[in-house]
């Protein structure tokens, strides 16, 4: 860590350089901790250009903490939908009921509070901490992390944990006692628009001469990359079943990967078996029904954060049988026109746009 001076010159180049820089936000220029909370949720792992029109259509619907606990988890859902991490949605979401029921309504002001609620990690409770109340907590994301590796040449990005501690400690110890928010989103706004990963623009740098990676000429070596498991390719055969101008979709399982969402009947294929195959033995296992493939829709491709999904879609005009769907939550025949009404995963999405897409052709 740098000396005592050096500390408040980083402090104050950085806060000048936010006080002219900094990107027009719906959620900047606020204290009300309920914004900025539903914000740094959305911001994970997604882009700001991503996260502004949810967060404004988020806000419309849920303009306070109260409505959004009054709020149906199907409703909070489908706001969320295209966000991904649909665990984050109803984290939030319960946090606010617990937040109702155990606090006045009032988000809590202190770290061991903050803690508690579903979805509230250090790096969250920092934000809001700092931003709304204007305590001198920390936070640490994937841009913090990448401005304090090159400003203080520190290797590891986080792996082990004993680095990951090392940068807590840094941010921690560089935060001002004076706005100790505005520097937290100075930190995050350096990283997002000038310390990027690839090609930083070090010329334009606020703290270009403090920069040890800068003045050592090793900027593309910090942080140090990190081991990537390659992600699996899972296969997958899905039915659009149509009956009397309505299809068929059912619920995930609550407990289950993107639980509560729904989608179309499908599954995995089997090592050699083929994509019309593994449709039919998926069906008669899931609805315990017969189907007969009629056409190939499309075949979508969709990447998930630990793996790939090549899912293949087919239309299968009902024939006979009685559903007796075992794994799902629930089912239901939906008309094309409320298809929309309901939350999907990504790849699901995607057919139901086909199918609003394809003037009742599929019917």
């Amino acid at each position: 860590m740098k000396t005592t001076t050096a500390k408040r010159k980083i402090q104050k180049t950085l806060l000048d350089w936010f006080d002219r820089e900094q990107r027009d936000m719906p959620w900047r220029g606020s204290r009300d901790p309920y914004p900025i909370w539903v914000s740094e949720i959305m911001l994970q792992q997604t882009q700001v250009i991503t996260v502004i029109p949810y967060f404004e259509r988020w806000m419309k619907s849920f303009p306070t903490l109260q409505k959004l606990a009054r709020s149906r988890e199907e409703t909070v859902l489908k706001h969320w939908e295209g966000l991904g991490y649909y665990s984050r949605a109803r984290n939030l979401h319960q946090a606010a009921k617990r937040v109702v029921k155990e606090h006045q309504g009032k988000v809590p002001d202190t770290y061991e509070q903050l803690i508690k609620l579903p979805g509230i990690g250090r790096y969250t409770a920092g934000a809001i901490l700092s931003i709304a109340f204007d305590q001198r907590e920390p936070v640490l994301d994937g841009n913090v992390k990448r401005v304090l590796s090159r400003l203080f040449v520190m290797q590891g990005n986080g792996v082990p944990s004993a680095h990951e501690s090392r940068l807590w400690d840094t941010s921690a110890g560089l935060v001002p006692a004076q706005r100790p928010g505005d520097f937290n989103q100075a930190m995050m706004e350096l990283g997002a628009t000038v310390c990027l990963p690839k090609k930083p623009l070090c010329l334009v740098c606020p703290l270009q001469k403090q920069c040890e990676a800068q003045l050592q000429g090793k900027v593309d070596q910090f942080p140090a990359p990190k081991t990537r498991t390659p992600a699996k390719k899972i296969e997958v055969s899905a039915a659009v079943i149509t009956r009397s101008g309505k299809v068929y979709i059912q619920q995930r399982l609550h407990g289950g990967l993107m639980g509560g969402l729904w989608e179309f009947p499908g599954g995995k294929r089997k090592p050699r078996e083929t994509e019309e195959a593994c449709l039919i033995r998926e069906i008669q296992e899931e609805l315990g029904i017969s189907v007969t493939i009629s056409k190939k829709l499309m075949t979508i491709k969709h990447s998930y954060t630990q793996f790939r999904v090549a899912l293949t879609v087919f239309w299968c005009p009902w024939q006979s049988g009685r559903i007796r769907a075992t794994q799902c939550e629930q089912w239901k025949w939906v008309k094309y026109e409320d298809l929309n009404d309901f939350t999907y995963p990504a790849a699901n999405a995607k057919i139901v746009k086909f199918l609003l897409n394809s003037s009742g052709a599929f019917k």
